[in-house]
């Protein structure tokens, strides 16, 4: 996304900055080129933004870049707004002007945020400083890779001491990282595939870490769990976090809830060299209760991620973590089809890893299903999954309009993918891939889904949750619904890259894309859904 540069525009700004005798005739033809709604509006914005003589003059000579880039985000009168509050939150405005002077590329980045995501903005506005880790970073170049990240977060923790002020660096750390993500993915630098990969590895780098804060604090507290092995020598007791739904599947969005299971170590020790010694089952429930809490409690850093526990076994009335022993036992004897479902998308993500593998290893009889599958109630019980979700969105009006819920939407190609893993996992056990896109592909080697629909299902994948992380990424809402108001919908369009003047036919080229990808998904997943009995 290279710098629209002021002589290729034809037009020179600067005069609203220099010439203080200008007539509104004359603001309203120098700010005309760039798109606003609201000239007069945007012309305040900009004296505000401008404060002192030398600043002034300052701002002056990267006004022409500045517009030019904030002309082609989805909402150029946002980006203004957004400007002036971020220079009014601290910043010394010469000192700031001269540095996007000989970084170009951080104000343009800078305009591109401002002017798509007010959630971002914020960000920038509640630490203005991280202007300068954007440049020292080099956000834009590429990726962090896990060790990085955790070496950065590592380097985080160790500069506070108590546990509240680590949870809070926890979320500093976790806000920073996201406006990362989302500049490379507003920039257009990062694939869909990309993004969510950098998503679901700072997920669980930071659900991790938070584990390992509550668990230091509660073996403080109440001593360090044990268990003893067929009378052998004790050991110490392993938890661990499995991630489920898009999380497990390493392709968690903006603003997922993270589905999540708890599971520890059988064995019925109590904890050891602690004050008030606790039994083991005592000690991992007050573990699941902490560690929900820290992960998602609303404080001044906000809130890291939305805890959704109700895949556990027995679901909201089940307790709220259980031993691999008794989960394996549930699931052996009640588990039911949806749960072989939810489970084709378990992977530990937290905590005692080798724990969850093993957990995992013990529980696949159950996912797999026998090597004579009851195809008929596999489907039926799909259809049925199907058919109430449907309704629901039918009920809010967003039929057509929900890009995850919809017939067509993201779920139905969850649902193909997940619906032929178990159908026929027990004969080809390498279907078995928690991940959606590698899933098709192995479908796909395997002939279970045509070359063609296969290579669709791909693309429509990748599309429908990029259009999900654009409409997520505005205020780091779970919405999935496309806006009923024209403005909005343009916006959405522009976030994903449509770029066709004027802008209404930019909408209209994405929605007719979103139209015809959910159109063919719904053909293809009834087709699979009729043809697999």
């Amino acid at each position: 996304m290279p710098i629209i540069r002021n002589s290729s525009s034809g037009y020179d700004p600067r005069p609203l900055l220099l010439s203080p005798d200008l007539k509104p005739a004359e603001v309203r033809r120098l700010l005309a080129p760039y798109g606003f709604h609201d000239w007069k509006q945007a012309d305040a914005n900009i004296q505000l933004m401008a404060g002192d003589p030398r600043s002034r003059k300052l701002l002056a000579g990267i006004l022409p870049d500045l517009l030019c880039a904030v002309s082609v985000t989805a909402d150029p009168d946002r980006a203004l707004r957004e400007w002036e509050r971020y220079l009014d939150a601290g910043h010394a405005r010469a000192q700031m002007f001269g540095f996007l002077a000989q970084v170009p590329h951080v104000m343009q980045l800078l305009c591109v945020l401002f002017g798509n995501s007010p959630a971002m903005a914020e960000t920038l506005i509640r630490d203005p400083m991280l202007v300068y880790w954007i440049e020292g970073e080099r956000v834009l170049k590429s990726p962090p890779t896990r060790r990085r990240l955790q070496a950065a977060l590592d380097k985080s923790l160790d500069l506070v001491r108590t546990y509240e002020r680590k949870l809070d660096a926890l979320r500093r750390f976790h806000r920073r990282e996201m406006l990362r993500i989302g500049a490379r993915d507003l920039f257009h630098v990062s694939s869909v595939e990309e993004t969510v990969r950098s998503l679901s590895r700072l997920a669980e780098v930071v659900i991790h870490a938070a584990y390992r804060l509550v668990n230091d604090k509660l073996c403080k507290q109440y001593g360090i769990p044990l268990y003893r092995e067929s009378g052998l020598r004790k050991h110490e007791t392993g938890f661990v976090v499995l991630g489920m739904g898009k999380l497990g599947g390493g392709e968690l969005n903006y603003s997922s809830d993270v589905d999540l299971i708890y599971v520890y170590s059988p064995g019925d020790r109590r904890t050891r060299t602690a004050r008030r010694p606790i039994g083991n089952e005592a000690f991992f429930q007050i573990m699941a209760v902490e560690l929900t809490r820290v992960l998602s409690a609303s404080t001044s850093e906000r809130c890291l991620f939305r805890v959704d526990l109700r895949l556990r076994p027995e679901g909201s009335i089940g307790p709220l973590t259980w031993s691999s022993r008794e989960a394996a036992a549930y699931y052996r004897t009640r588990g039911r089809t949806w749960e072989r479902l939810a489970l084709l998308k378990a992977r530990p993500v937290a905590g005692q890893r080798s724990l969850g593998h093993v957990f995992l290893r013990n529980i696949r009889p159950f996912v797999v299903g026998a090597e004579e599958p009851d195809e008929r109630h596999v489907i039926d019980t799909v259809h049925e999954l199907r058919a109430r979700i449907h309704e629901s969105v039918r009920r809010k009006r967003e039929h057509e309009r929900n890009v995850k819920l919809s017939p067509g939407g993201i779920r139905d190609i969850e649902f193909i993918v997940q619906t032929l893993q178990l159908l026929h996992a027990a004969t080809h056990p390498q279907l078995l891939d928690a991940n959606t896109v590698a899933g098709l592909q192995r479908l796909r080697t395997l002939n279970i889904l045509s070359d063609g629909d296969g290579r669709f299902l791909e693309e429509a994948y990748v599309f429908l949750r990029d259009v999900e992380h654009k409409l997520q990424m505005v205020h780091e809402l779970q919405t999935h619904t496309l806006p009923a108001r024209p403005s909005e919908l343009t916006r959405c369009a522009i976030r994903m890259g449509y770029t066709e003047q004027p802008r209404s036919s930019a909408t209209a080229r994405f929605l007719a894309r979103y139209e015809s990808v959910r159109v063919r998904v719904q053909a293809i997943c009834e087709r699979v859904l009729s043809s697999s009995v």
